[in-house]
C-alpha cells in the first residue's frame, strides 16, 4: 500500500459489511482499548468504524489510500452517516505530519495487505502517544493462504510470534494477543483444501455470520482464545 495511484485490488468489503455478529463480536473484544485520538488505517468503506466508534472517542481519523473509497468515506461523512467526530484523508501514514499524535491506531485486516508490515508498525509506533494503544486485527495461519487470500492482495496471515516479531521498538508492550473465531477456522480449512474459492459466496458469508459467529463467541473462551482464524494483537507505547 505505498502507491499513490494504488488501487485496492478486492472485491469484498460490502460482502463483509453485511456481517454483522462478527463485527459486533470484535467490536466487543477490542472497543475497551479504543479512546481518545483515534487512527483507523485503511478504512476502507467506513464499515468498521461504524461498529467501532465509541463514547470514549475523542476524534477519528480515517485515512485510506485507495480513491474511490476515500470518495466513499467522504460522501457518508458529508451526509452524516459516520459519527461526527470523524475526519477522512486520502493518503498513507507518511502524508501525515510528524507532529501528529494519536491514542489508538487501528489496523483492521489492513496490515496483511502491506508489503513492509514491519516498516509500518515502526512508523505508527511514532504516531502513538504515551499510552497509547496500537491494535492489529489480521487473518490467522499462514498454511491456510488460499486463492482467496491471493485475490483481495494479502502478503501473508500471521500467528503470534509473528505479529511478536514485527515489534522491535521497546517503547511498546504487548497486552493482547489471542485467536478468534474457532468455529470459522473449519471454514477456512475447507476453504483451503477442499472448495479453493477466490471469493465466498452471499449464502456462505450469512451461514458464517448467522450460525458460525454464534457458536464462536461460546466457544472461543472455553478455548481460552487459542484457536480461531483471525488474530487479534494490542500493544500499548509505554
Amino acid at each position: 500500500m505505498q502507491d499513490d495511484l494504488y488501487q485496492y485490488p478486492g472485491k469484498e468489503l460490502e460482502l463483509f459489511s453485511t456481517a454483522k455478529n462478527w463485527k459486533q463480536y470484535i467490536a466487543r473484544l477490542i472497543s475497551p482499548y479504543i479512546h481518545g485520538n483515534v487512527l483507523e488505517v485503511g478504512a476502507g468503506i467506513g464499515a468498521n468504524t461504524l461498529v467501532l466508534f465509541n463514547n470514549s472517542v475523542t476524534s477519528w481519523l480515517l485515512l485510506e489510500p485507495d480513491k474511490k473509497f476515500y470518495d466513499e468515506l467522504s460522501t457518508l461523512l458529508d451526509s452524516k452517516k459516520i459519527p461526527a467526530g470523524c475526519s477522512a484523508i486520502n493518503g498513507y501514514l507518511g502524508d501525515l505530519p510528524p507532529s501528529a499524535k494519536f491514542d489508538t491506531i487501528l489496523y483492521i485486516d489492513v496490515l496483511e495487505h502491506i508489503k513492509c508490515d514491519k516498516c509500518e508498525i515502526a512508523a505508527a509506533t511514532n504516531l502513538l502517544s504515551t499510552g497509547g494503544k496500537l491494535i492489529v486485527l489480521a487473518p490467522a495461519h499462514e498454511h491456510l493462504m488460499s486463492p482467496f487470500d491471493i485475490a483481495i492482495g494479502h502478503y501473508r496471515r500471521y500467528s503470534k510470534n509473528m505479529l511478536a516479531g514485527l515489534v522491535e521498538d521497546e517503547r511498546l508492550q504487548l497486552l493482547a494477543s489471542i485467536y478468534v473465531d474457532s468455529i470459522g477456522l473449519f471454514a477456512s480449512m475447507a476453504n483451503k483444501y477442499f472448495l479453493k474459492q477466490s471469493y465466498p459466496g452471499k449464502k456462505q458469508i450469512a451461514f458464517w455470520n448467522n450460525w458460525m459467529i454464534p457458536l464462536s463467541r461460546i466457544i472461543d473462551p472455553i478455548l481460552s482464545y487459542k484457536c480461531g482464524k483471525t488474530i487479534i494483537a494490542v500493544w500499548q507505547k509505554k
